[in-house]
């Protein structure tokens, strides 16, 4: 490392002292200027381009876990500690998470489901458990634009989703009307959301009775009973950030982080680092 700083510093300084300051001989850095690149340096160098080619395609969101599963997924032969070297080689490092604002409206006199999820936040099968929640965006300076999507436990895949500039039933219900009509539930489903006004009005609840859908709400002011939202949207923010210059900018960058990145590419932790789509056309491989 001593003498790869000397080569590229010795445009600036004499070689003599780059040396001296760096405690080693003019001699010594010729003689290594002069011998053949080794073959791990060498396998460093491609490995290098491949880490950037993952990081980039993630838009800077993956850090070593993921960049590392791409790279055994090329059939590649590298370990997690030699990915976390080359990404700090090349200076990459992923977005840092941010904590996030609640916008549950709970101040209401309408009616509260049971929390029948309990905290179980798997499900043996798509469309057995949904959850759903709402989180909002800066606009600009000060304009609020806020966000509705319902995740399914099974694969988290986001199998509704929809945005509005306010913070009503209507926004919910356009991300459940959605949701509906791309997977086609079961009489049978939970769904399990926070207390908030825009779950508990009537609309949305019969729009659940309809189909046959169980409710399930958070109790009062505890958002652990919807963790696997609030991990999401905490992946959203961090991932994409919680600021878009206008309405129109926000909703492509979502369509584009939720349906393009996060549902078909994104590597899920609990998914054994594949996305929810490879996830579930994984188990309908390996059921048929």
């Amino acid at each position: 490392m001593r003498f790869q700083f000397i080569a590229v510093e010795k445009a600036y300084h004499t070689v003599t002292i780059l040396c001296r300051c760096l405690q080693v001989t003019p001699s010594g850095f010729y003689a290594w200027r002069g011998r053949p690149e080794s073959t791990h340096a060498r396998d460093d160098r491609r490995l290098k381009v491949l880490v950037r080619a993952s990081f980039d395609a993630s838009q800077h969101r993956y850090g070593s876990p993921r960049v590392h599963a791409d790279l055994i997924d090329q059939r590649e032969q590298v370990s997690r500690k030699r990915v976390v070297r080359l990404m700090q080689e090349e200076g990459l490092v992923a977005r840092q998470r941010r904590r996030y604002k609640h916008t549950t409206m709970s101040d209401h006199d309408q009616p509260i489901a049971a929390n029948l999820l309990d905290r179980r936040f798997d499900a043996a099968g798509p469309n057995q458990r949904w959850v759903g929640d709402t989180t909002e965006f800066v606009i600009g300076t000060s304009g609020k634009l806020y966000l509705a999507a319902i995740l399914d436990l099974y694969s988290r895949f986001v199998v509704g989703w929809a945005v509005s500039a306010v913070n009503d039933r209507h926004l919910t219900l356009h991300a459940l009307e959605r949701a509906l009509k791309r997977r086609c539930p079961g009489v049978g489903l939970l769904h399990h959301s926070d207390q908030g006004c825009t779950y508990a009005s009537a609309d949305y609840q019969a729009r659940l009775t309809v189909h046959g859908i169980v409710c399930s709400m958070s109790r009062r002011g505890n958002c652990h009973d919807n963790a696997a939202m609030e991990s999401f949207f905490s992946t959203v923010k961090h991932e994409l950030g919680d600021q878009f210059a206008s309405n129109g900018d926000a909703k492509m960058e979502l369509f584009d982080y939720i349906e393009v990145f996060y549902n078909q590419r994104r590597r899920h932790s609990t998914l054994g680092q594949i996305s929810p789509a490879a996830f579930e056309q994984r188990a309908q491989t390996q059921a048929a």
